[in-house]
């Protein structure tokens, strides 16, 4: 089983961060699951791969050819695809992805959570996508998704296959992904 990661480039400005990064990797790596993500060496991106990597998993990195020249283009991955365009990374990577994970990050994050929550409302995916809400990121973004249910702008239906985790493990058995 693969699953598509969708995090920062950067590590944020709290610790926990990183350290709820190495945990999802633990259970990656416990539950034989196969990273895919964005190919990058930096921030939580690199810390997921390494800490996947370091632990005996396997990291399927999808990055476009401009970040490759950009030098953020992570060397040790299992395998590493170099693709044209960002819209080509994001199909890549959903083409790979048995499920979907968002941790904390940027514009870039919410791009690709935004995209396969579009995704997956249109029936293009069938997927579970999930968010890792580590020290509550995520609250005020999921405030602003029940706000657009209740003016009418998304339905409930599709706000409810989103999973909201707290951990790792959590998310994983909402998912439907846990292996033990």
């Amino acid at each position: 089983m693969n699953i598509c990661v969708f995090c920062g480039s950067s590590t944020g400005t709290s610790p926990v961060y990183a350290e709820a990064t190495k945990q999802l990797a633990e259970t990656f790596v416990k539950s034989d699951i196969t990273l895919v993500y964005g190919g990058g060496n930096v921030g939580l991106m690199g810390i997921l791969a390494d800490e996947v990597l370091k632990r005996g998993g396997k990291a399927i990195g999808v990055i476009p050819d401009f970040l490759v020249r950009r030098e953020v283009a992570h060397a040790g991955l299992t395998q590493l695809e170099i693709v044209p365009s960002m819209h080509d990374r994001k199909k890549r990577m959903a083409d790979l992805a048995d499920a979907f994970i968002a941790l904390p990050g940027g514009w870039g994050t919410l791009d690709e959570l935004a995209e396969i929550l579009t995704w997956r409302q249109l029936n293009l995916i069938t997927e579970p996508i999930g968010l890792l809400n580590t020290n509550s990121f995520f609250d005020a973004l999921i405030a602003q998704m029940k706000k657009m249910c209740d003016d009418g702008f998304l339905k409930g239906e599709n706000l409810s296959q989103l999973k909201i985790g707290s951990n790792p493990e959590e998310l994983f058995t909402m998912l439907g992904v846990l292996h033990n």
